[in-house]
């Protein structure tokens, strides 16, 4: 494996200190010891506090897909209606996903440049399918979108939907979520964005009512939401945990704590912003449409012209430069920064913007 310099991949993102430390530690049996079952509870308070939540979270040992499958198989049976607001890679699979339980899926679709906006055709869908569940993807990371979630929680009261599911996964610590005010039964989030651990954890808000649809379903697996109900209350989990993980989840969401929400939400603002001006200024263009709005976690942007995607991702990692490419339709169309958690810091982002510049000047894309 390479460490680059200049880490602005946008998940896994680079570990600080503190969160490694995690590891450092010869833990006992998780089992055991009533030290894990604090520490877990501690974790999971931290945790309430990132997302705006009085509801319980399911911590689970895994990358962050884990948590979007087993909020899926807990709540849903064959035939079960799941309305999904898409408006990129992974609004789409989840309905993709959803549909291949055997769900009756209906899909809100919008390009991949777009966010959510049209709010009549949004209820129409709802008052028309009347679904059992809403989903939806707060920051799309493959697009580089933040996508509005207000109106839709208060759309899925008047309709007297039971669940609205959400992919927090790259916007939590990044960007403001309030899943109590915003009427969200399913909160899903991982690890390696913004919380700056490794990819080893996923957790789940459960909101009650939530809890009664995951009881009458009953399902059992590996990713299964039901044993975790009881788990803290019997000092039982269905699995082993994973120590290390739930330590290294705790130390990046203390390390949020600490600096305060609101200061953490305007670091990663001035990073994204220092990031698109930069760019802009080379005469890189952004992704993301105009009237859509970019997220405060990760910036894509066009490929220059005249370039692969495989020559210009060479050229700025011989510059020490990391960065993503993108999946599905903008798959060697779109390159993207990951100024979340740890990397969102401006200086980092001034080196990469640099970094750029320099792979221009050389190829003579400018």
């Amino acid at each position: 494996m390479k460490t680059y310099p200049i880490p602005m991949i946008p998940g896994p993102v680079r570990v600080p200190v503190e969160v490694l430390a995690a590891y450092q530690t010869d833990y006992g049996s998780a089992d055991l010891e009533t030290e894990f079952l604090d520490l877990y509870n501690q974790t999971e308070n931290y945790l309430q506090c990132i997302i705006g939540t009085k509801h319980s979270i399911v911590i689970q040992s895994g990358e962050g897909m884990l948590a979007l499958w087993g909020a899926l198989k807990s709540c849903l049976q064959p035939g079960d209606r799941v309305l999904a607001m898409a408006t990129g890679v992974f609004g789409f699979g989840i309905a993709q996903m959803a549909q291949a339980l055997g769900a009756e899926v209906q899909t809100v679709g919008l390009e991949y440049d777009r966010t959510l906006h049209d709010w009549d055709a949004v209820e129409q869908a709802i008052k028309n399918f009347r679904p059992k569940m809403i989903t939806a993807v707060h920051c799309e990371t493959p697009s580089g979108t933040l996508n509005p979630l207000t109106e839709l929680g208060k759309m899925k009261l008047k309709y007297e939907v039971p669940l609205l599911y959400v992919d927090a996964v790259a916007s939590l610590g990044g960007a403001d979520v309030q899943m109590d005010e915003w009427d969200i039964d399913l909160l899903l989030g991982g690890s390696q964005k913004c919380l700056s651990a490794p990819p080893g954890m996923c957790f789940t808000a459960v909101s009650p009512s939530a809890w009664q649809i995951i009881e009458r379903v009953g399902y059992q697996g590996y990713d299964a939401l039901l044993p975790f109900k009881t788990a803290q209350e019997n000092f039982y989990f269905p699995y082993t945990p994973y120590w290390h993980g739930v330590a290294a989840l705790n130390a990046g969401a203390r390390l949020i704590i600490k600096e305060g929400l609101e200061n953490c939400f305007r670091r990663h603002i001035r990073a994204a912003q220092s990031c698109r001006q930069g760019l802009a200024e080379i005469g890189i263009r952004l992704f993301p449409a105009a009237d859509a709005i970019p997220s405060p976690t990760v910036t894509a942007a066009y490929l220059p012209e005249g370039i692969s995607w495989a020559d210009f991702n060479t050229a700025l990692r011989l510059r020490g430069l990391a960065v993503g490419g993108s999946y599905g339709l903008l798959a060697g169309k779109v390159f993207r920064l990951g100024h979340m958690g740890a990397q969102a810091d401006e200086e980092l982002v001034l080196q990469a913007v640099q970094a750029v510049t320099d792979v221009m000047n050389e190829l003579r894309l400018l």
